[in-house]
């Protein structure tokens, strides 16, 4: 690493844990962190933003699964991008803050001058070296990375209020019963060291005031409310961006670029798409290309693994990533899909709007669709592990547990 170790900057990215289960099936099979989108794991693309961050000294994950489901991923990363990842398990929930504080004598070892917080289900550019150049000019503890987006949707993220001359944040509100603001907060954060002294001192205000509360403050106020709380349970949300907003300590960065947030297996094909089409600028060479002649005709952005085998007849895309080891058939038309390690597509299928789990097979002449709403619930179609859907079967709007086999067509159910 260049530099001094002043200059130093460490990454961490909060990972969850396994409880949730908005994400099954797909979840079943491995961690949502490690959902391949545009042909890698859903973290790999933050962690690889992190890269370009200059005197990157460590990448930490911190999370609740068992180290066990990260290492090999944790191993082949680290070598890959020459610099230290580490999975880091968290005994019980933390919150998004007191997580961060948790490991706090680990994180400082590098003696940083900013830390990278990221969630690891947040889908975007992550311009994190423009971001990082900006957060030092402000001179704050922090900067959030922003994004505006429509009113209707405002409410269901954090809102917040920004100068909109020197970029301090103003205002900060998770999740707001009534309209304040078309800007939100993209769960990307740069923090100085001086972000653990804060939340230090929220435990520290729990601890005292467990028994007699004053109501005084603000942040007595809060702390009245979060009694059923840990002390050491810290959001970063309402315990410290909340309370920090309007006192110079905070800024924002707003970015132009694409943003979601990855919750349902539906927004999982839509963000594999926008990573797609974000390769095309950053890494092109990494896309498939074919006219139908050696190889298959390709339309738009898709991604296909080297071990993978598609036939030269097949016409594939827009919007397609198919892993490891998958064999799709002659004829086959696959179309804004996500095809997992070891499926089987048969001649002549069509896949549409869906994503097809692993070593599941698609019979010749069948069909998988959905009508492409990424927000509903059976919005898109979604075969869980080792699911086989048998010859001229067609699949609709539904979704079907691992080790299924579909015999007759069924649209909009969900098969158990």
């Amino acid at each position: 690493m260049t530099g001094t170790s002043a200059e130093k900057v460490v990454a961490v990215i909060m990972v969850g844990g396994p409880k949730g289960n908005r994400f099954r099936p797909l979840s079943l099979h491995l961690p949502k962190p490690l959902f391949p989108l545009a042909g890698h794991p859903m973290i790999h693309h933050p962690i690889t933003a992190c890269k370009r961050i200059p005197n990157l000294a460590q990448i930490y994950l911190i999370g609740l699964f068992e180290e066990r489901e990260f290492a090999l991923y944790v191993s082949a990363i680290s070598n890959e991008l020459k610099v230290p990842v580490r999975y880091l398990r968290e005994d019980k929930p933390h919150g998004s803050a007191g997580g961060l504080y948790n490991f706090k004598n680990l994180i400082m070892e590098d003696n940083p001058s900013e830390i990278i917080l990221l969630n690891f289900d947040v889908c975007c550019s992550f311009p994190l070296p423009n971001m990082l150049e900006a957060h030092k000019q402000y001179g704050g503890m922090g900067t959030l990375l922003v994004i505006k987006v429509s009113a209707e949707s405002a409410n269901l993220f954090g809102e917040l209020v920004a100068d909109p001359i020197t970029k301090e944040l103003l205002h900060y509100t998770e999740k707001p019963e009534t309209f304040v603001s078309d800007q939100i907060n993209c769960g990307v954060y740069i923090f100085t060291p001086h972000v653990f002294t804060v939340i230090e001192d929220v435990i520290m205000r729990r601890k005292d005031k467990a028994n007699v509360l004053s109501a005084s403050t603000f942040e007595d106020v809060q702390s009245a409310k979060d009694q059923s709380l840990p002390p050491e349970f810290v959001r970063l949300d309402q315990d410290i961006l909340t309370p920090l907003a309007g006192k110079k300590q905070l800024y924002t960065y707003e970015t132009l670029d694409f943003w979601e947030q990855i919750k349902a297996p539906g927004m999982s094909l839509k963000c594999s798409s926008l990573y797609l089409s974000h390769l095309r600028f950053t890494s092109p060479q990494l896309l498939a290309n074919g006219n139908g002649t050696a190889k298959a005709t390709i339309v738009g952005d898709v991604y296909v693994h080297p071990s993978a085998k598609v036939h030269p007849t097949a016409k594939i895309g827009p919007n397609v990533s198919i892993s490891a080891n998958a064999r799709v058939g002659a004829g086959v038309r696959l179309v804004n899909c996500i095809i997992l390690d070891d499926v089987v597509i048969k001649e002549n299928a069509i896949v549409v709007h869906s994503i097809v789990g692993w070593r599941s097979s698609i019979g010749k002449w069948s069909t998988v669709q959905a009508v492409g709403d990424y927000n509903a619930k059976l919005g898109i179609t979604i075969l869980g592990e080792a699911v086989t859907v048998d010859d001229e079967v067609v699949v609709t709007n539904s979704i079907v547990l691992p080790n299924e086999t579909l015999s007759v067509s069924v649209q909009d159910e969900i098969i158990l």
